[in-house]
């Protein structure tokens, strides 16, 4: 009967999971890796760049002051929302993991009562469920759910459109999914996939919800544009890592240094602003919990180490140790990365691709190994005396088995014994790190423990890495790099013979070094350590060992989060262009590429006709003078050809142009019309259903494209071209020929225009400018209003054309 019940149960998840698309449709595959259908060169880009076409400008002319207040009203109500949502969701899966945990090891403590070996089973089986039920969430019903998702929001904010990151799937099965894999007691965090969770809750609050689930809101949907949804995720970034480290300074930093490729003063207010709001949340919530309401939820919920209590002071002589912390962790760090790199393509190339069911069989086979692991080491070692504690001290010891706090008593003889293997073995990692961290607990580990442990975790690390279950890197980092200082600590107390120097002040200044020599975070990182171990005194010495180690970590190759990129097959603009880049023009970097254009006036079929042949993404729009000469007016978007193909109301008979453009004619499209869809492929041709009729239609397309694209000219260096394109976040950039003549130059004090009143007209601008004024208008009476458009010579794009 129950078996029944349980198989119903599953028929209904897989039938609602269903209405949904599968991987094969353009997602990520399980462990957040694009599939092989859709390599680099199928990967779209996204438009951050305001198409200012006639639909725009009309709908810009309508709106008056009150609308712009309201509008920038609405934004801060959504950073409201992004921080309070991503608050909710941080607490709710602390909460969940913790009680998991807390049920896990009160279980298992009490079966080891009786028997070790039972206990030892039953601690398998827990592990083995949890993580069974991440695997299966990620591997059925959300792929692109796998992973840290850093490096695929990371390639959003950089205008890589990667489909299923940001679906309401993707939340479900990132919560869930982290809920499971940590619980399991895997070497893995729940940071990395906070921060895509806040990404996910900021892209949905922006379209109004999920209309598939018919959980939207049509009062909601007010930011549909690529460029607004940017700034909804920047803020749902910070709101991530806000919440998982109680660190909101932290969390904007981790924006601004990390994830984001543009950044702006406005967007830094609303970034903070939410981080703030996160912070309130996390804290309220902790509040309710110290009554007791949250089950086994206690102080190791959320992540904050205080050692305010620790080593007050630091003597020059400690410098040297702590420089020698830096290389290690930058060694160590790039270590990691490569290592990752090397299992991650295995896993790509071998394992993979056999399917599902193999990367089930292969999470939980890690999931027993390491219980089997973090179970079966301490057991093998010796327990030792607990050390006297002062009168006044709140050390405990011993401990049971998963209590909160040091001196951890598993499988020792004598009660006044603890094993210090099993302290920071067998416990959660947030209790195992808050041991590492603890000051005044001098010898409490052995150097023999924390290199087995060191070495052990090590490994787990990186072969956890990539498995298809959320996963992030900050805790098991910390854990890495906080052993390898306590064991430089204890090398240091023991050569200096100083009383004022803790072991726990080196465990935080090693957990530094690694974040930085794997991540290769500074600024960021410094704040969120000082803000999760609340203490500022330690900030000069923070600084220093994360400056060693990205320095170190650089020589030997690239951040975690841009390497996994890379292998993801997301092509990231890095925030300084290649060097040889300096030695090629735009027009090298073209090529011998055929530019297809589009005429002002297209036929239908001929429309249909280009856009079935390729796969581009922007077309210049050329036009003909009175004499014949063909001029570039514009750029129309693939996106909004199809939506005019798709509704049919612009088609004309006439191969003429219209008086659209003069103004005389009315614009039958709301710019929202054309806005896509997050997350989606938005309409494609085969999608479209025209007539014989229809397709001996016309469109005058002059209204719809963009008549101001970005231009540079054929002998500019590429360097210039990759700067412009990345700090605007451009999708295409036209390559011209040389100009042969100036209209104007525009300077500083031209841009510094003072209104005085409302009629454009009375606003004077002093400029340096070359004027000509009277034979530009005899040239545009003869030629018409494009005459000052240079000819094509190619066109610059990002990624798919």
């Amino acid at each position: 009967m129950l078996s029944n019940h349980f198989e119903n149960g599953m028929d209904m998840a897989r039938l609602a999971w269903s209405r949904l698309p599968h991987s094969e449709d353009g997602e990520l595959d399980g462990v957040g890796l694009l599939s092989t259908s859709s390599n680099r060169n199928g990967v779209e880009s996204l438009d951050y760049e305001v198409i200012e076409n006639y639909a725009y400008r009309e709908e810009q002319a309508q709106r008056g002051k009150f609308f712009v207040g309201y509008n920038v009203a609405v934004k801060w109500f959504f950073a409201l929302l992004i921080g309070i949502g991503t608050g909710l969701a941080a607490v709710f899966i602390n909460i969940s993991v913790e009680n998991f945990a807390g049920w896990k090891f009160a279980l298992t403590f009490n079966i080891i009562q009786k028997s070790y070996l039972a206990g030892f089973l039953m601690y398998i089986l827990i592990n083995l469920a949890l993580v069974f039920s991440s695997v299966y969430i990620i591997t059925h019903f959300a792929p692109a759910a796998a992973g840290s998702g850093i490096p695929e929001i990371k390639g959003y904010l950089n205008g890589i459109d990667i489909p299923g990151i940001l679906l309401f799937r993707t939340l479900i099965g990132k919560i869930f999914g982290s809920i499971g894999s940590v619980g399991g007691g895997l070497a893995l965090g729940k940071e990395g996939p906070l921060v895509h969770t806040g990404a996910c809750i900021a892209s949905l609050l922006g379209q109004g919800g999920s209309t598939k689930y018919h959980l939207s809101s049509r009062w909601l949907q007010g930011f549909k544009s690529d460029r607004d949804r940017r700034d909804l995720v920047t803020c749902g970034c910070a709101a991530g890592v806000a919440a998982a480290f109680r660190a909101p300074v932290g969390g904007v930093l981790f924006a601004l240094e990390e994830v984001t490729s543009w950044w702006r003063s406005q967007l830094m207010w609303r970034v903070f602003f939410t981080s703030a709001v996160v912070a309130v949340v996390v804290r309220v919530a902790m509040g309710w919990c110290k009554s007791g309401n949250c089950g086994h939820f206690g102080a190791g919920g959320f992540i904050i180490w205080d050692i305010s209590d620790g080593q007050e002071d630091y003597s020059f002589e400690e410098l040297l140790p702590m420089a020698v912390i830096g290389i290690i962790g930058g060694l160590l760090g790039a270590l990691f990365n490569q290592l990752t790199i090397y299992v991650t393509r295995w896993r790509r190339n071998y394992l993979h691709k056999k399917g599902n069911r193999v990367k089930i069989y292969e999470a939980c086979l890690i999931s027993v190994l390491t219980s089997v692991i973090s179970f079966g080491l301490p057991l093998l070692r010796n327990c030792s005396p607990c050390p006297d504690s002062d009168p006044g001290s709140e050390i405990e010891c011993p401990r049971a088995p998963g209590a909160d706090g040091n001196y951890v008593n598993f499988y020792c003889g004598k009660d006044k014994e603890y094993n210090d293997l099993a302290t920071i073995f067998f416990n959660t990692q947030d209790d195992a790190i808050r041991n590492l961290f603890s000051a005044k607990t001098i010898h409490e580990f052995s150097a023999k423990s924390l290199l087995t442990f060191l070495v052990m975790f090590y490994t787990l690390a990186v072969v956890t890495f990539g498995t298809a279950v959320p996963a992030g890197q900050f805790v098991p980092g910390i854990m890495i790099g906080s052993t390898y200082g306590r064991l430089v600590g204890i090398f240091t107390v023991n050569h200096y013979k100083k009383l004022n120097i803790d072991e726990g002040t080196y465990a935080l200044l090693g957990a530094a070094s690694f974040l930085g020599g794997s991540m290769r975070m500074t600024v960021s990182l410094c704040v969120i350590m000082v803000e999760i171990t609340n203490n500022l005194k330690l900030l000069p010495l923070i600084m220093l060992v994360l400056l060693i180690s990205k320095a170190v970590g650089d020589v030997f190759n690239e951040g975690l989060y841009d390497e996994q990129a890379r292998l993801r097959g997301i092509p990231l603009l890095e925030s300084r262009p290649k060097y040889v880049m300096r030695k090629m023009t735009a027009r090298e970097a073209c090529g011998n590429q055929k530019v297809l254009s589009l005429p002002r006036v297209v036929k239908v079929a001929d429309a249909v006709s280009i856009l079935r042949s390729n796969k581009h993404n922007g077309f210049p729009v050329v036009d003909h003078t009175r004499d014949g000469e063909p001029l570039v007016i514009g750029l129309m978007l693939r996106s909004h050809l199809l939506v005019l193909l798709q509704s049919k109301i612009d088609f004309q008979h006439s191969p003429l142009p219209s008086h659209s453009r003069s103004g005389s004619g009315a614009i039958r499209h709301n710019f929202s019309e054309f806005a896509k869809p997050v997350s989606s492929k938005g309409i494609s041709i085969d999608d479209i259903y025209l007539s014989s009729e229809d397709l001996e239609m016309y469109i005058d397309l002059a209204p719809f494209l963009n008549p101001s694209p970005y231009v540079v000219p054929e002998d500019m260096s590429l360097t210039k071209v990759y700067n412009l394109f990345r700090q605007l976040g451009l999708r295409h950039i036209f390559v011209v020929p040389r100009a042969s003549r100036v209209i104007g130059v525009i300077t500083r004090k031209d841009l510094l225009i003072e209104e005085e009143s409302e009629d454009s007209a009375t606003m004077e601008l002093q400029s340096t400018s070359v004027r000509g004024q009277r034979h530009k208008t005899r040239l545009l009476e003869e030629n018409g209003a494009d005459a000052e458009r240079p000819l094509l010579n190619g066109l610059l794009v990002q990624n798919q054309r």
